[in-house]
């Protein structure tokens, strides 16, 4: 299948504050969004990827994390990662293993994330 002829998609992440989340826009479009807690002094505790359903299995979560962690470096922030999703994206690379806070990283692998979520019942 040519890509030949198909514009790039235009992706913008807004940072929410009023909602508490990063929002990814795909062409001026809401497509996903990464809800956070922001601690102090620039702690980010990551708790909640959602992806709309007619733009899921589209790759808009894993690029809405990259974006989302790209621009928490760009701040010299560091991150708990309470998200399953996002512990997952964590645990297949090495690229954002220097954004993890040390005395609060959050979960070490996807199921104990999931895990601590259904105790919570959310």
């Amino acid at each position: 299948m040519s890509t030949e002829g198909q514009a790039p998609v235009a992706e913008e992440l807004i940072d929410s504050l009023d909602h508490g989340r990063f929002e990814l826009y795909r062409d001026g479009v809401l497509v996903g969004w990464l809800y956070y807690t922001h601690l102090k002094p620039n702690r980010y505790a990551l708790r909640h990827t959602e992806v709309e359903s007619s733009h899921q299995h589209q790759g808009v979560a894993g690029a809405m994390v990259r974006r989302v962690l790209d621009e928490i470096r760009a701040r010299e922030g560091t991150i708990t990662a309470i998200c399953p999703f996002v512990v997952d994206y964590l645990s297949r690379t090495t690229a954002y293993a220097d954004l993890i806070d040390a005395r609060h990283p959050g979960y070490s692998d996807r199921a104990a994330a999931e895990s601590a979520r259904a105790k919570v019942g959310g």
